[in-house]
Parts: C-alpha cells; sequence; structure tokens
C-alpha cells in the first residue's frame, strides 16, 4: 500500500504541473505582441534620431548629413541596447 500511495502522490503531482504548465503557454497573440514591442523598442530610438539630426542639419551652411548620420548610428545602439536589456530583463 505504501508505494502504491508514493505513486499515486507523484502522479497527482506531475498532472498538476502539465495542468498549470497547459494555463503558462503563451498565445499566438502574446507572441505577436511581444515581437511587436520588441521592434518598436528598436525602431522608435533610429527614427527619433533621424528626425533630430535631420533638424539639427538644417541649421548647418550647404549640405550636411553629420547630425543625421550620426544621431541615427546612436538610435541603433540605444534601440539595441533597449531590446537586450528588456529579454534580458524576461
Amino acid at each position: 500500500m505504501n508505494n502504491h500511495q508514493k505513486l499515486k502522490t507523484e502522479v497527482e503531482k506531475q498532472v498538476d504541473r502539465l495542468q498549470q504548465a497547459e494555463k503558462d503557454r503563451s498565445t499566438l497573440l502574446t507572441q505577436v505582441a511581444y515581437l511587436g514591442s520588441l521592434g518598436l523598442m528598436f525602431v522608435l530610438p533610429v527614427i527619433i534620431g533621424a528626425y533630430a539630426g535631420r533638424w539639427l542639419d538644417g541649421f548647418a551652411d550647404g549640405y550636411s548629413i553629420r547630425w543625421t548620420v550620426g544621431l541615427i548610428m546612436l538610435g541603433v545602439v540605444v534601440g539595441a541596447m533597449n531590446v537586450y536589456l528588456y529579454v534580458k530583463e524576461d
């Protein structure tokens, strides 16, 4: 009887774990939302850098893209760090 009770307890634990895993499984919608937020975290700093750089280049004489290129590169670095830290946290 003792072995039978241990087996029953062990099976019940495994069934509970499987049911909990089924509840916690992410859906397609949550995965799409997660990837979408990662995309925005990366793209927004690049776009902000491009607009800010273009605005600053407007103050320069002649044709200049120094600020634009520099701030786009900075936006790529900031966006990559955002994504890295967000994924690391999860």
